[in-house]
């Protein structure tokens, strides 16, 4: 199997998918343009990428491609509706980088507390002003907010802890006996958690329900002074809003990821909100640590191994969880060439669509049985034929889902 990995990819993961038995070309600057003409030179069976964007023109580019690998938790830079219509796989690496972002997180918070980036850059420039700097509200006892909790905010929670915060957090998935059992406060919205947070952490995933959801009611209910903190997304914050409440109402932000970002590793940007006082950025490295990175590689050999082995795919995320199945069609038969082909042959004739199946062998291998749903309920007629059809049929039966 050929692998395109067109990111940066640790030398021990590119070792582990030859040993493998695959054919890797690796290059960490294609994008866009280069993207596209190494897939159509290589034409692979895999893809892997970590903030490279894959778009529809990519996918085209290489009719080879079977599955695309996320050397990480998001997958809002690969086109994953384009590459269901193909029937291409695309897989994660969720929870391998929760503590590098979450340590991130606090690195923000505390710089954020102390104007860390602030004092560095003037004692840089060689000015020694500590009068400026000498004065910190601490964040001991103060009440951190996570909105959404996944792996990485899971991480956020004993290290809060150790730091002496109170936490609550909201989620859609969080239930007062959820919280109770991590010992945390349960908001019962995200405007609520914002009214009980001094720091809100951002941690919920970018699609249609998240786009814009710190915005201005978000924003209104954290108190005058409060931090911001995202590690998720840019779009989840409404930039207009927090440029806003940043001026008027003091509050500070410790930011990983922003709106417009960059998609290349280097290059001139507008500062925007990053020229404000109170607001500091990063580089969208909440994952980059040596010990994320070493986990998240292994975790993206193990997905392509498995696909490799087994044709299943670990991780998968655009696998459809209900099918237009109504029946569900069992038949039993001796494992022997051509029984199965006659019995989706008899279902093409009969114009039924088969939604998902699966071949189960028996111990000692005479006998199998085969599960297949179907997307309209077979015909009496029909199934006596595939029981007379042949003697390896063994048996047939219909349930209806």
């Amino acid at each position: 199997m050929k692998v395109l990995v067109a990111d940066k990819f640790p030398p021990e993961g590119l070792d582990q998918l030859r040993a493998a038995g695959c054919t890797v070309h690796a290059d960490a600057s294609l994008a866009d343009d280069s993207l596209q003409a190494a897939l159509a030179e290589h034409q692979p069976g895999v893809l892997v990428v970590r903030s490279t964007k894959v778009r529809p023109e990519h996918l085209d580019a290489a009719p080879s491609l079977s599955l695309i690998v996320r050397a990480g938790a998001g997958v809002n830079t690969i086109d994953v509706a384009g590459a269901s219509q193909r029937g291409i796989f695309v897989a994660n690496c969720p929870g391998k980088n929760s503590i590098a972002v979450a340590e991130l997180a606090f690195a923000h918070i505390l710089s954020l507390d102390r104007r860390v980036v602030d004092g560095a850059v003037e004692l840089r420039e060689g000015q020694w002003n500590k009068k400026e700097f000498q004065q910190a509200r601490g964040i001991f006892g103060q009440r951190l907010g996570l909105l959404g909790l996944g792996q990485i905010a899971l991480e956020m929670i004993p290290r809060a802890r150790a730091f002496g915060l109170e936490v609550a957090a909201w989620s859609r998935s969080l239930t007062p006996e959820r919280a109770e059992e991590l010992e945390i406060e349960c908001a019962d919205s995200p405007v609520e958690l914002a009214r009980r947070s001094d720091i809100l952490s951002i941690h919920v995933a970018l699609n249609d329900d998240t786009t814009g959801l710190v915005g201005e009611e978000v924003l209104a209910a954290l108190p005058d002074g409060a931090m911001v903190i995202n590690t998720s997304r840019g779009p989840v914050v409404d930039t207009a809003a927090l440029e806003q409440a940043v001026k008027e109402r003091g509050l500070r932000a410790g930011l990983d990821v922003f709106e417009n970002e960059p998609s290349g590793g280097t290059g001139e940007l507008d500062p925007g909100i990053f020229a404000l006082p109170g607001v500091q950025g990063s580089h969208h490295i909440g994952a980059s640590t040596t010990q994320a990175q070493l986990a998240v590689a292994a975790e993206a050999v193990r997905v392509i191994s498995t696909f490799l082995e087994q044709g299943t795919v670990p991780n998968c995320v655009n696998l459809a969880q209900r099918t237009e199945a109504t029946h569900l069609l069992v038949v039993r038969h001796h494992d022997r060439v051509g029984v199965l082909a006659n019995v989706l042959q008899a279902l093409r004739q009969a114009g039924i669509n088969v939604q998902e199946m699966e071949n189960i062998l028996f111990a000692g291998g005479g006998a199998a049985s085969a599960r297949i749903q179907l997307a309209k309920e077979p015909s009496e007629e029909l199934v006596r034929s595939l029981e007379d059809s042949s003697d390896d049929v063994l048996g047939v039966s219909v349930t209806a889902l």
